[in-house]
């Protein structure tokens, strides 16, 4: 474990807040998943939206070269860079918070 310090008034503020959580840890983590949990819905709004415009999923966006055959036309491009990062975003979002509940279950 490590320690770190934080400012007295953010202690006061998550134990106001969050007065349900049992230490500052469980705190520090309600708030990590909350976030987590925030980024995940964009990024799958994002692939939604996309895998909705273009009537596939990534991997057949990709799969059909749809860039190469539209012309590398800069609004597929973009879509194309935009989609593989909310890929990508909703894989690592989704591996931490693995870690996150995960570690919780050990420390349990």
């Amino acid at each position: 474990m490590i320690g770190h310090e934080l400012n007295e008034t953010t202690v006061e503020i998550l134990a106001e807040f969050l007065p349900g959580e049992p230490s500052l840890d469980a705190r520090v983590r309600y708030l990590l998943e909350a976030e987590l949990l925030r980024k995940l819905g964009q990024f799958r709004r994002a692939d939604s939206a996309l895998t909705q415009k273009y009537g596939m999923s990534f991997d057949d966006f990709l799969e059909q070269d749809v860039v190469h055959h539209r012309g590398y036309a800069w609004d597929v491009e973009r879509d194309a860079m935009n989609w593989e990062s909310a890929i990508g975003g909703i894989e690592m979002i989704e591996a931490r918070l693995h870690e996150l509940r995960a570690d919780v279950d050990t420390d349990a």
